[in-house]
């Protein structure tokens, strides 16, 4: 449960509303809560507005709005969430109003982390698909020209993860809904990345031989970077683009008994298996992109002792109904068709049609780290040119749409690279200013001190080392194709 502290006062802003009159307003099939709530430590004082959607019989949508009392900066933020989450965080709401945002957050119309609610429940499999962030928006716009007593200048999208997905998702279906997002590590191909977990689930517990030890983890990954490092012409622990790494885990293979440092044959192969697209057998279509080299340390997610929850919730909930489905019965063929039928339409958001959003100078900026372990970045860098080819070329987008691959980090954050850097910031100037982001500075901490900053380059664009000064300071990095 959120926490707040309600006040007996009455929060209003110019030419508007009193918070509390926003309970009466008049929204189709939603009914609204609204109080204000005072000031404490450093968080100002805001109006908290819930509001519960129900655009269709089974539709039962939280979401909530904090807008502030004072310093409000004239835009609306819309933040994203992960997996199958339906959580509000307070802490997400606080940081836009500390940005002077109007902010907003939605269950996505359940509770809990499982898709455990979509079990007989197709309407809500679409609201938590696209029809909560939508919802979201459409009211958001009206609260704030209620209380305000004008419209917000611009709306912008946040996210990241199941984030990413909904504002690429938005940007699809509702081109009107946002007028900029940012789209962090996008599950935009939500299906594949859950039959690629399948894929790894399989390869790992074939057999007790096929199991990969943790422990081993760093030792692949230290082999990759011992191939690869250095190709990208600074030798600093992280690849600069791995799809150039041409790594082959048999140089580990064991030369006698098996140890902590090398991999038996039965583990080569389980490697290879994680670093290759998972296709489908038949066809030989790729269904879902492989794990970059550089992404090893993270491998606990898809290659550990457990097969990834997400992935069996897609399958168990809301592909089969089958609460005892076993995830070594995937067929890589035919229950892909199937899986893509019953529920790749309604929460994969692979649509390269971006024409509508960008033709109403709509923009984006989606990021990826490239050492990302959950959701393959490939999956970006195909999506991206899928919307350049269906637009005439990256050269007719980019006014409008940029992509920063981030080399080293894993999902969302953390890793050896900078990953470390403010998209929301370089989308404002984007939009407000007319600044396009030509390289976004990034750094990476340690122990609480900045020990490295780099450039984050547009793709297909690399920060090269110009070859003077240190290799930790962005100021000797430019960004070119190379």
């Amino acid at each position: 449960m959120l926490k707040f502290v309600p006040v007996v006062l009455v929060a209003s802003c110019a030419l508007g509303a009193t918070c509390e009159s926003l309970s009466s307003l008049s929204i189709p099939h939603t009914t609204i809560v609204a109080e204000p709530v005072a000031a404490s430590g450093n968080r100002q004082a805001y109006c908290r507005v819930q509001a519960t959607s129900q655009p269709s019989p089974d539709s039962d949508i939280k979401i909530e709005y904090w807008l502030p009392v004072a310093g409000w900066n004239g835009n609306f933020e819309a933040n994203g969430n992960g997996g199958w989450s339906g959580a509000i965080s307070a802490n997400t709401l606080a940081a836009g109003i500390e940005r002077g945002y109007a902010a907003a957050m939605t269950d996505t119309g359940h509770a809990g982390g499982s898709a455990s609610f979509a079990l007989g429940h197709p309407e809500k499999v679409i609201d938590f698909g696209y029809r909560a962030v939508h919802e979201m928006a459409v009211t958001g716009k009206a609260l704030i020209k209620a209380f305000y007593g004008r419209d917000a200048r611009h709306s912008y999208w946040n996210g990241c993860s199941a984030g990413g997905r909904q504002g690429l998702m938005s940007a699809q279906r509702y081109p009107e809904d946002f007028d900029a997002i940012v789209a962090g590590a996008p599950a935009i191909n939500f299906t594949g990345r859950s039959t690629q977990a399948v894929w790894i689930g399989q390869a790992t517990h074939k057999d007790e031989a096929s199991a990969l030890p943790q422990a081993k983890f760093a030792a692949i990954h230290a082999a990759v970077l011992e191939a690869c490092d250095a190709h990208d012409g600074v030798k600093d622990g992280v690849l600069e683009d791995p799809t150039k790494c041409k790594f082959d885990p048999k140089v580990l293979e064991c030369k006698g008994a098996d140890a902590p440092a090398c991999l038996t044959p039965a583990q080569v192969e389980t490697v290879r298996k994680i670093y290759s697209d998972v296709v489908n057998p038949r066809t030989r279509s790729v269904i879902f992109q492989g794990h970059e080299p550089g992404s090893e340390n993270g491998w606990t997610t898809m290659a550990g002792p457990n097969v990834f929850s997400i992935a069996t919730d897609t399958f168990k909930y809301a592909v089969f109904e089958k609460t005892d489905w076993d995830y070594k019965t995937l067929n890589f063929d035919s229950d892909i068709a199937a899986t893509d039928q019953k529920a790749g339409k309604v929460i994969n958001a692979l649509d390269p049609n971006l024409k509508p959003f960008l033709a109403r100078g709509g923009k984006i900026i989606q990021y990826h780290g490239w050492s990302d372990p959950q959701i393959s970045p490939r999956s970006s860098v195909e999506y991206y040119k899928s919307v350049a080819a269906a637009m005439g070329g990256i050269p007719k987008i980019t006014d409008n749409y940029r992509l920063f691959m981030v080399p080293g980090m894993a999902h969302c954050g953390g890793g050896d690279g900078t990953a470390k850097f403010d998209m929301l910031a370089a989308l404002e100037q984007w939009v407000e200013k007319g600044k396009a982001p030509d390289r976004i500075e990034a750094s990476r901490v340690r122990g609480g001190q900045t020990d490295r900053t780099r450039p984050l380059c547009p793709y297909p664009q690399v920060a090269v080392y110009n070859g003077t000064g240190s290799t930790d300071d962005s100021a000797n990095f430019i960004c070119r194709v190379n």
